[in-house]
């Protein structure tokens, strides 16, 4: 175990964290909601928003997943999407829906030095509903949409596994340039 530089709970925390926000609007399934705080703990992300009826640690069914991540990464509570988004916007975060929607860019299309520039690079990323996705009113108070590309017969992919795609696609832009 030694050999993987494992950083501790401590060395984690003080950290340079990449300048991303995982947002969960009304996000179901406590075993996604785990593997979104073992992801998020993988990248080193500033955090993860939970919002809605999102489950939130501690749950055992959370943790079955996290594996401890949500001892790492700092987490918030929202009642409402639509609420941390104006606080993110305030914040000077740029919010990016992750959604197949008229106008969506494509992961692998978008850059982070081609963002429209908020003046500090900070992006909070929405990840929806396992059935009916992100928000229709929340959509409207994001600054763009981002799609992951599927070639096959499913176009949907499983919350935890978007997760993982797009947060290390913005991962690799910011943190291994």
């Amino acid at each position: 175990m030694d050999e993987l530089n494992r950083k501790s709970v401590e060395e984690f925390k003080a950290s340079d964290k990449t300048p991303v926000i995982a947002v969960l609007d009304n996000v179901r399934s406590m075993h996604n909601v785990g593997s979104v705080f073992r992801t998020a703990d993988a990248f080193l992300i500033e955090g993860v928003y939970l919002c809605g009826y999102t489950p939130k640690p501690p749950h055992r069914d959370i943790q079955k997943t996290a594996l401890g991540a949500t001892e790492t990464v700092r987490w918030e509570y929202y009642n409402t999407t639509a609420e941390v988004v104006q606080k993110l916007k305030a914040s000077g975060y740029l919010i990016w829906a992750i959604e197949q929607v008229e106008g969506s860019i494509a992961l692998h299309k978008i850059s982070t030095h081609q963002l429209p520039d908020n003046g500090n690079g900070k992006i909070a990323v929405i990840f929806g509903n396992e059935v009916s996705g992100v928000d229709a009113e929340v959509l409207k108070l994001c600054d763009g949409s981002i799609e992951i590309p599927q070639m096959g017969m499913k176009h949907s992919l499983n919350i935890s596994v978007a997760a993982g795609i797009v947060l290390w696609e913005l991962t690799k832009q910011y943190k291994l340039k």
